[in-house]
């Protein structure tokens, strides 16, 4: 229960320019906090035992002693009302946020935000932790540790502290982005961290459990991610990863067929890849299903696709897994999920140099690529759009964005040649 009396601020620091102490309402809730009531006297002047001004002292001559009296009397009577209308609420706000409480009371504005503060109790943190543990019970654990990287980056900004979803408006988000601009993190960082609270902040606007203002993401542009830097492999190089000899069963000797195979099923995500089952496959075609958008793919097995899955289709029923990566998709088991991406990506980096590609090659790398390759063919982007399994047409557009560069850069030099 928040504490609250009258008291006079005798700190040397806190006098006046007349050597005056103020009048303050002392705030505790777990921790102290002054409020000035905007008027002062001495030491003597002040009476802490009935929290009065004595009218005798040379002080208070100049005074209207009764008029402060009154003041600071209904401060601290609206004070006090306060906390009871906030009841078991205060446990959920620091004392920061009481004292605005209080000081919104106090204005008696018929706009006051106290009242829509109070029912839209709400915080970041909070519904961040109700999303995340829906994506774990959905088995979408990285999802919700997206979310809870985007409510950490913000609660640090904040100097550690939750923050109410009432408080996060348009000036909140510039300053949050300037932050990072100035610690000298990228908008493709900052983009993330911003997505993920824009999630948090319209659920709970969706779920009613939060009512804002104004919706600050209608009036806020989340930085627009900027071009990183080419990750296509070209077909060439990728062909020489065919002719690789690494001894069979070898982490680099699988490593260099789940390459080819997510190559083959255009641009597979290694997370799909590591769920597929025996039962999968049937009717010339390979069917799985995307773990970040729950669509349903259906590939054609070509004879080179063929020709790896044959090996590790043997002995095994219909309900096993295909490949030894296996992953259940399960969030009790994402751990184990990371480590294996993790050591799929360092081996891949024995291949690009095996295989004579440079720069940074990734599982992400062979999906890019599957897209950039068929661009090159005249194949057009809603195709590709399509085989990725993209939603929107602008997501397989950022794919291709160099590769457009590229092809107006040679067309330029054949027209000005």
């Amino acid at each position: 229960m928040a504490l609250i009396r009258l008291t006079l601020d005798t700190r040397k620091a806190s006098r006046n320019k007349n050597g005056l102490y103020p009048i303050v309402l002392k705030v505790f809730h777990i921790k102290p906090r002054l409020i000035r009531l905007g008027h002062f006297t001495s030491v003597e002047g002040w009476d802490d035992k009935n929290c009065l001004l004595r009218k005798s002292i040379r002080a208070n001559k100049n005074q209207d002693c009764w008029e402060i009296e009154e003041d600071i009397e209904d401060k601290l009577f609206k004070a006090k009302r306060i906390i009871r209308e906030l009841g078991r609420k205060l446990e959920k706000i620091d004392v920061e946020r009481l004292i605005d409480c209080i000081k919104d009371k106090w204005d008696e504005n018929p706009d006051s935000q106290l009242r829509k503060r109070i029912e839209n109790d709400m915080t970041l943190l909070t519904w961040g932790k109700v999303l995340n543990t829906r994506k774990r019970n959905a088995n979408r654990p990285g999802t919700g540790r997206w979310y809870l990287a985007g409510v950490e980056a913000v609660m640090k900004f904040n100097s550690g502290r939750n923050i109410p979803l009432y408080d996060i408006n348009v000036t909140f988000l510039k300053n949050f982005e300037a932050h990072h601009l100035g610690k000298g993190n990228s908008k493709n960082t900052i983009g993330i961290y911003l997505k993920a609270i824009r999630v948090i902040y319209n659920s709970a606007i969706a779920e009613d459990q939060f009512t804002p203002l104004k919706n600050a993401f209608k009036h806020y542009r989340i930085p627009p991610s900027t071009r990183t830097k080419k990750r296509a492999i070209l077909k060439e190089k990728l062909i020489n990863i065919k002719s690789l000899v690494y001894e069979e069963d070898s982490p680099l000797w699988h490593t260099k067929n789940y390459t080819l195979i997510m190559f083959y099923c255009r641009g597979m995500n290694f997370v799909d890849l590591v769920k597929i089952r025996v039962r999968d496959i049937a009717d010339g075609r390979l069917y799985y299903g995307r773990s970040k958008t729950d669509d349903s793919f259906s590939v054609k097995i070509t004879e080179e696709l063929s020709n790896i899955l044959e090996h590790y289709l043997q002995d095994k029923k219909p309900n096993d897994y295909l490949f030894p990566a296996n992953y259940d998709g399960s969030t009790e088991h994402f751990q184990k999920y990371k480590s294996q991406r993790r050591r799929m990506n360092e081996r891949l980096r024995v291949i690009a140099v095996d295989a004579g590609i440079e720069g940074q090659f990734t599982t992400y790398s062979i999906r890019h690529s599957w897209a950039t390759i068929a661009k090159y063919m005249g194949i057009s982007t809603e195709i590709i759009s399509e085989g990725l399994g993209h939603k929107s047409l602008k997501t397989t557009q950022i794919y291709l964005k160099n590769f457009q560069n590229e092809v107006l850069d040679e067309a330029n030099e054949r027209i000005v040649a």
